[in-house]
């Protein structure tokens, strides 16, 4: 989940500004290897921390600028991003993840909603590569791709050392062009492959319909940028339409902004209400966002539906409508990520997502790698998506009467 939309930086990495010292002649640790100067790279902030001996990584370089049989094809800028990514990697958290230019600008143009490839959301848990959750009406959502399916290999490339942005980049590319996916899902003895066409993806915010009269069904498919506002016009319209109860369905619902969710939750809360606990891992630092929205949806009687797919903001907003309204869950357990990123727009436009916390629901729930529990467990067999049943949403109905 993101926060915001980052703030620019105009610094280099350390390692750039260690490296801009060597280049004007300045000692770094206790190395007194000679270091052969690069053209190209300014020093734009000098200093080191004061802990770290920074000679293995200098040893290191030295001896690929003089004995690396390519030296020819050396590339010091991508080696400079590879130096970066292994310290990011480093940490162990598929969510903090730097980019280079390129990949920068993939991922700026998947939050305005619209790029190529075949729409789905994919993380890392367990060490596995999974779509968290195929978008609606995109090519991933029509080949049969289901959340919780793990991804074992993208076309010739295995998956299982790969970063969320590597596979990514497999996945993409131009519109009518094939990629092949292998898939394992649970209860299958063996992996299949899927072969999926590749289009323009564009992503809607949400859609809702009336069901049985009176009960207003609201499909929200991801908090993006523009989802608040779509929310705010749908909300006007069932206001004003016979709906007596809502059915929020966030199934397939990967996530988005957190400024987005904590809108949209303020027209089912009172004003005030704790919507979620950022906890930045210090004792005593924690942020609090509360509804700050009219709460005119608040007296509906709802039910959520929830999946595998629904992760981050969707985890959000049915955590704080459950703790503070005892809104039921019904269908699976969600996917679990409870981590919040912030976009730092770097130099050469570049830029790191990075982990700055971990979220808590009204009532101090962590969701991280945990999910929420269904209050009532509805699971969809591939009987009902072969033979397009929806007995999640028929549950959903049969409880809402009663409310």
């Amino acid at each position: 989940m993101l926060r915001g939309t980052g703030k620019l930086a105009f610094l280099f990495f350390l390692v750039v500004a260690v490296l801009g010292a060597y280049v004007f002649g300045f000692q770094v640790g206790k190395s007194q290897a000679r270091i052969v100067p690069i053209e190209g790279v300014q020093n734009t902030q000098f200093g080191q921390p004061s802990l770290v001996d920074f000679s293995l990584f200098w040893d290191a370089w030295r001896i690929i600028q003089e004995r690396y049989a390519g030296n020819d094809s050396l590339s010091y800028q991508d080696m400079l991003y590879g130096a970066i990514s292994g310290m990011v990697d480093s940490l162990g958290d598929p969510y903090t993840v730097f980019m280079d230019p390129e990949e920068s600008k993939r991922f700026k143009d998947d939050i305005s909603g619209s790029f190529e490839g075949v729409g789905m959301e994919i993380g890392i848990r367990n060490k596995e590569l999974r779509i968290i959750s195929p978008l609606e009406g995109t090519p991933a959502k029509e080949a049969g791709l289901r959340p919780g399916d793990v991804i074992l290999q993208i076309d010739d490339t295995f998956t299982r050392n790969l970063t969320i942005e590597e596979a990514v980049s497999l996945i993409r590319g131009p519109r009518g062009s094939d990629v092949t996916l292998s898939i394992f899902r649970e209860k299958w003895s063996e992996p299949k492959d899927f072969v999926v066409t590749r289009a323009v993806i564009e992503i809607p915010s949400l859609k809702w319909e009336m069901l049985q009269g009176d009960i207003a069904h609201i499909q929200l498919f991801q908090f993006s940028e523009q989802a608040g506002k779509t929310f705010s016009t749908a909300a006007t319209q069932i206001l004003s339409s016979p709906a007596e109860r809502i059915i929020l369905d966030l199934r397939g619902n990967p996530g988005g902004f957190l400024e987005v969710a904590v809108d949209i939750a303020g027209w089912f809360l009172e004003r005030g209400q704790v919507v979620v606990t950022e906890d930045f891992g210090e004792e005593g630092k924690e942020i609090t966002y509360k509804a700050q929205g009219n709460g005119r949806l608040g007296s509906y009687p709802i039910v959520i539906l929830m999946n595998q797919g629904s992760a981050s903001a969707s985890e959000i907003l049915a955590g704080a409508l459950r703790d503070h309204k005892g809104v039921l869950l019904v269908g699976e357990k969600s996917f679990g990520k409870g981590s919040v990123q912030e976009l730092e727009n770097l130099f050469g436009e570049a830029s790191l997502k990075v982990t700055v916390a971990n979220w808590l629901t009204p009532l101090g729930h962590h969701i991280t790698n945990i999910g929420l529990e269904p209050d009532v467990l509805v699971e969809l067999t591939s009987e009902d998506f072969e033979q397009d049943l929806d007995p999640q949403l028929d549950k959903a109905l049969e409880l809402i009467e009663d409310l």
